[in-house]
């Protein structure tokens, strides 16, 4: 099928706009971490201030994204997603206007901003099946967020440098959030977002969590997340013992390149069987494909196993989603998602705090190697706990229409992610 399901998916009424404002609201959560120590830095902060500041905001961040997700499978997405996104711009503005000297109103006004950001991404994905209805769009749908994502991380930073360059740190701050409003505005306004209603959920304090398969999906990603976040430490250890800071550049962008390419490959193609039993498997790839980084080859072979080390992660991540929708109680697919978000997020910090102390005694190699072990508890986890997961995607669940549209009749075989 290739590029023709894609162009299929994007003229589906509704899916570019929400796609585009997505990507768009997003942009300063994605680009928070370096525009903040940019402008912390000019405003005279040093390099510790500026990286507290960023930790409180992805800390506040992570608390953030399932409470909000909560909120909206009860209200609904306008009423949460753009009065967030406009209080998390707000927590910006007063970043800037306080300044980092008053260190108590600085970080206030970061965990504010962290915090507060709005969970277009767990959104999006709950919006999918009303919006492309066939099961074997909304799948392609979720590996092209996927690939969107990579694309988004790499256009991101070059926003801020550019504005930065054009303007000032100040600058790049304001403008993107301001963007970032209108992305989410975009979004919120559209029919399908409008018009979206949770299922009937069950009152429990645990929402989400409660159901097993999904916790032993997020122990699984935490992982991931370990191995992503120790990769960006290793890759600036491996760029020094080169004596040329271009090649971790190079190797990120490889990394990237390998995502990118392996999201388009596996969205454009229908799998048969379970995603659950496909999720070991793209696991096992992806774990096999970090260990080779831990042998530290010459910048040309590295970037070559960077393209490969990318390859699998967009597939684990559109399957992953595929599974958190088939995991998720009835009324919580929005919070499972930013579970997911949260989750990832979480482990990647961990690995950049444990790969550091690790590549700055044992070398590069040693970094890699957290990586590749990471990896490898991912699938251990995916493969001693995963009968919870097969059992909670198989059986419990019935063929059913989107969330906002009970009424309508379902299409033979789609889950929703309802479970009986």
């Amino acid at each position: 099928m290739g590029a023709t399901g894609y162009l299929e998916l994007l003229r589906a009424p509704h899916a570019a706009r929400l796609l585009t404002g997505t990507l768009v609201g997003r942009l300063p959560n994605a680009t928070a971490p370096i525009a903040v120590v940019l402008f912390a830095r000019s405003d005279g902060a040093s390099y510790s201030l500026a990286g507290a500041l960023t930790a409180v905001y992805g800390l506040a961040n992570a608390a953030g994204q399932p409470l909000l997700g909560r909120a909206v499978d009860l209200r609904g997405q306008p009423r949460v997603q753009l009065p967030a996104a406009l209080v998390s711009a707000l927590g910006m503005v007063l970043l800037v206007a306080a300044g980092t000297g008053a260190h108590v109103a600085a970080f206030a006004a970061v965990a504010l901003a962290g915090l507060c950001t709005p969970p277009l991404e767990g959104g999006l994905r709950a919006l999918w099946p009303s919006v492309l209805g066939r099961e074997d769009r909304v799948h392609r749908a979720y590996a092209l967020d996927a690939v969107a994502q990579e694309v988004m991380f790499t256009v991101g930073p070059l926003l801020v440098t550019a504005l930065v360059a054009l303007r000032s740190p100040a600058a790049a701050l304001l403008v993107l959030n301001a963007v970032g409003v209108l992305g989410a505005l975009s979004v919120v306004v559209s029919k399908p977002s409008r018009a979206w209603r949770s299922a009937d959920r069950e009152a429990h304090w645990l929402g989400a969590l409660r159901s097993p398969g999904l916790l032993v999906l997020l122990g699984a990603f935490l992982f991931v997340g370990v191995a992503l976040g120790s990769i960006t430490v290793a890759g600036v250890a491996y760029g020094d013992t080169t004596g040329r800071a271009s090649v971790y550049g190079w190797l990120m962008a490889a990394l990237g390149l390998g995502a990118l390419l392996g999201g388009i490959v596996y969205g454009a193609r229908n799998w048969p069987g379970a995603p659950e039993r496909r999720l070991l498997v793209i696991l096992a790839l992806l774990a096999v494909c970090y260990l080779p980084l831990a042998l530290t080859p010459g910048p040309v072979v590295m970037t070559l196993l960077s393209v490969l080390a990318g390859v699998f992660l967009a597939p684990a991540l559109a399957c992953g989603f595929v599974v958190v929708d088939r995991q998720a109680p009835p009324g919580t697919v929005t919070e499972a998602f930013s579970w997911l978000v949260t989750t990832f997020g979480v482990g990647s910090a961990l690995g950049t705090a444990v790969a550091g102390p690790v590549a700055q005694h044992g070398g590069a190699s040693a970094g890699f190697a957290v990586a590749g072990a990471s990896g490898l508890c991912a699938l251990a986890v995916l493969a001693v706990t995963g009968r919870a997961l097969v059992a909670g995607g198989a059986g419990g669940h019935t063929a059913a229409a989107a969330e906002n549209d009970p009424s309508d009749a379902p299409e033979h075989g789609f889950s929703s992610g309802h479970q009986a």
